[in-house]
């Protein structure tokens, strides 16, 4: 039997970057972790900088880095409005690595609060990068 799926759109300020029909996706949601199937509740909420895991129709996956934003989900229909969003494959992984040794080197040699905020908020989206740049070079 194919599973139930509904319609997912992927909007950044800067680009459509997906409209579909999915069987599920995973985002992180200001709450935690928030796995959207078929048939969930309505929902309204922001999500953090990480992965956006979708699972199209006959469990084809895409991997997608949002640095923030909000997710709504409708009855048949869901909406991720991200700040940012790249596609796996366009992450370019040497970068992230650099991101992240420089956020690591910051909250080592931090002057205060806030730069230790800004190291760390750097470090978890260049975490993120990483470990999606990764999944979709297995998916591959």
């Amino acid at each position: 039997m194919a599973a139930m799926t509904f319609h997912l759109d992927v909007v950044s300020a800067e680009k459509h970057l997906f409209s579909g029909r999915v069987e599920t996706f995973q985002v992180t949601g200001s709450e935690g972790e928030l796995g959207i199937f078929y048939g969930h509740t309505p929902l309204l909420t922001a999500i953090t900088p990480g992965m956006l895991r979708i699972v199209k129709q006959h469990g084809h996956e895409e991997f997608i880095y949002v640095s923030g934003g909000m997710v709504e989900v409708q009855p048949g229909t869901a909406t991720v409005l991200a700040d940012t969003a790249i596609r796996g494959e366009d992450i370019d992984a040497s970068k992230a690595e650099e991101a992240k040794r420089k956020a690591e080197e910051n909250i080592k040699n931090q002057h205060g609060d806030m730069d230790f905020a800004q190291a760390a908020s750097e470090l978890v989206k260049a975490i993120a990068q990483i470990r999606v740049a990764e999944l979709t070079r297995k998916r591959r």
